[in-house]
């Protein structure tokens, strides 16, 4: 089953696609236009739609907030049929580069993205009336870039917000990066919220936010009962984490409740690994209270 809509935030027409192999779609995601840019290019298996729609458009530029597959998955086909050149953080391009393994849940869900040459980003992006800058935000991925437009108080977030409250990361998440990258997002002005999954056209500095506080709390809580001498069930256990054994199932765990603690403790060990190296004692875990922690997705 194919999914498309469109719907139109201040000016930004948000394209909502998504794929299945029967059912409806597991996971849709947005790609957004706006005076000649592109950003984001949705998944492979909606190659053919994306393409119609970029040829009715007047576009100049394609922009990456980051190389995943239901990010990028369009991104080669844009550039060899429309001539689109394709832009993105310099670790994007690297990314891009050359091709990735997928598991099989990323295949199925998005199709694989194709090698493209993705070209440096500008410190300033200006098309007609938008004034894009990009702003390095890693934690879901290293080369995580969102865009901000100053002037109109948007924020173009990729995968930085998802939710104010997530029950699952990727294996290669990293919380306390991401942590920073949210902080990095509230100092900026913005009232639009376009999350790559979850558009907020109002009130997005409240939805980052409340994810901020809900990974602050989730990371104090975690870390604390591992110096305590948890294990990751344990741990699980007593904080009522619950995972969503649907994602788990056909992820095969790369994607799990379990990666979320799991990140916790691979930066509270490498940030006691550090201060080892740097000679000083590591730092006492802020002792947040014990209490429930509700997730949604």
């Amino acid at each position: 089953m194919r999914l498309l809509k469109k719907r139109n935030f201040h000016g930004v027409d948000a394209y909502e696609m998504g794929w299945a192999p029967a059912g409806p779609p597991l996971m849709t995601v947005h790609f957004f236009v706006l005076d000649g840019l592109v950003i984001d290019t949705g998944q492979t298996h909606m190659q053919k739609a994306c393409l119609e729609i970029l040829r009715q458009r007047s576009v100049d530029r394609v922009l990456l907030t980051h190389y995943h597959e239901d990010h990028s998955g369009n991104a080669a086909a844009i550039l060899s049929t429309l001539g689109v050149p394709v832009l993105g953080d310099a670790r994007t391009a690297d990314e891009m580069a050359r091709p990735h393994r997928l598991r099989p849940y990323q295949r199925l869900m998005w199709g694989k993205a194709r090698p493209v040459a993705v070209a440096p980003l500008p410190g300033i992006i200006e098309n007609g009336q938008t004034r894009l800058i990009p702003v390095h935000t890693p934690g879901h991925s290293e080369d995580h870039t969102a865009y901000w437009e100053p002037g109109r108080g948007w924020l173009f977030s990729g995968d930085l917000y998802l939710g104010d409250r997530v029950k699952y990361f990727r294996a290669d998440e990293r919380i306390a990066d991401e942590i920073s990258s949210l902080k990095k997002a509230l100092a900026l002005d913005f009232e639009a919220l376009f999350c790559s999954h979850r558009p907020s056209p109002r009130g997005g500095k409240e939805r980052i936010k409340a994810k901020l506080s809900f990974l602050e709390g989730f990371y104090g809580n975690v870390a604390r009962l591992w110096h305590e001498g948890m294990t990751e069930k344990a741990i699980m256990r007593t904080l009522h984490l619950k995972e969503d054994r649907l994602i788990k199932w056909i992820c095969l765990g790369n994607v799990s409740m379990r990666q979320m603690v799991r990140s916790v403790i691979r930066d509270e060990e490498a940030g006691m690994e550090q201060s080892v190296v740097d000679g000083n004692r590591p730092s006492q875990v802020d002792a947040r209270p014990k209490r429930p922690i509700q997730t949604e997705v």
